[in-house]
């Protein structure tokens, strides 16, 4: 008779588990959470469920910026500038925008290699912004020769 115990012992377990990690993710907005998640994502088929469950939380939430990462991502194996400016490119204006507000969030905003590249961040994060793509002061000093 012992054995009928069996099933419901694993259904208590999952059960207290489950809450254990819902509580996790409501304290302190899941900072206690996102070591267990790292832990766990360190095996294959949970980083894949994670990966999963986070694009459809964004796709729900912000439809431009799921569309922008699926096209920064194609390219995310070989994170060469030409490739990652080709990729950029291809966003449609709303997906910039909630691309580069989002990455402005995190603190991910690549710093750049050489001048060109980071004037032309600079210019992409003024154009989502609804700013002049020319920039600053418009009373500039000539440069003397």
């Amino acid at each position: 008779m012992w054995w009928l115990w069996i099933p419901l012992v694993v259904v208590g377990i999952v059960l207290v588990l489950f809450l254990l990690i819902l509580l996790l993710g409501r304290y302190k907005n899941g900072a206690l959470l996102r070591p267990v998640i790292a832990r766990l994502s360190r095996i294959g088929f949970m980083r894949r469920f994670f990966t999963k469950v986070s694009t459809a939380a964004i796709e729900r939430q912000n439809p431009e910026l799921a569309g922008a990462l699926k096209k920064i991502n194609a390219v995310s194996a070989n994170p060469n500038p030409q490739a990652v400016q080709k990729a950029m490119s291809r966003l449609t204006p709303a997906e910039r925008r909630a691309y580069m507000e989002a990455a402005g969030e995190q603190g991910a905003v690549p710093e750049s290699a050489n001048r060109q590249m980071r004037r032309q961040a600079e210019r992409m994060q003024q154009q989502a912004r609804g700013g002049r793509p020319g920039g600053g002061s418009g009373s500039r000093k000539r440069k003397r020769r």
